[in-house]
């Protein structure tokens, strides 16, 4: 499976943005999909998961009621709507597949995506 991430850009505070993960190959729906974002200096944190159907989700606390994960199967995408955007959320977020479910940490994830950066300002 090959991931591609896209939607980034630089929003101000309070704004919005959707990421989208496009992949390719076979067997995307066997996979749960998760964003994970990596700030300069910062270890690579966890942000959302989704499960292969798309039934189940998990977020992380400081983003939870801010942000939404979704998935097209049909279309080979997740997307990660992104609102009440704060300064703090800035960093390179990156989309992974697991055929574990949904997990949080990063090394149990199979393939990676590469990152779009989203920038907020204050």
């Amino acid at each position: 499976v090959q991931l591609q991430a896209s939607g980034g850009g630089l929003v101000q505070a309070g704004g919005s943005l959707r990421l989208s993960c496009a992949a390719s190959g076979r067997a995307f729906s066997s996979y749960a999909v998760g964003w994970f974002r990596q700030a300069p200096g910062k270890t690579r944190d966890f942000v959302a998961v989704i499960s292969r159907s798309g039934a189940g989700t998990r977020y992380a606390d400081s983003v939870k009621s801010r942000f939404t994960i979704s998935r097209d199967n049909a279309n080979n995408t997740v997307y990660l709507q992104m609102n009440s955007l704060k300064p703090e959320d800035t960093a390179g977020y990156y989309c992974a597949a697991n055929n574990l479910g949904l997990m949080v940490a990063p090394g149990v994830y199979n393939y990676w995506g590469q990152g779009t950066q989203v920038t907020v300002s204050s």
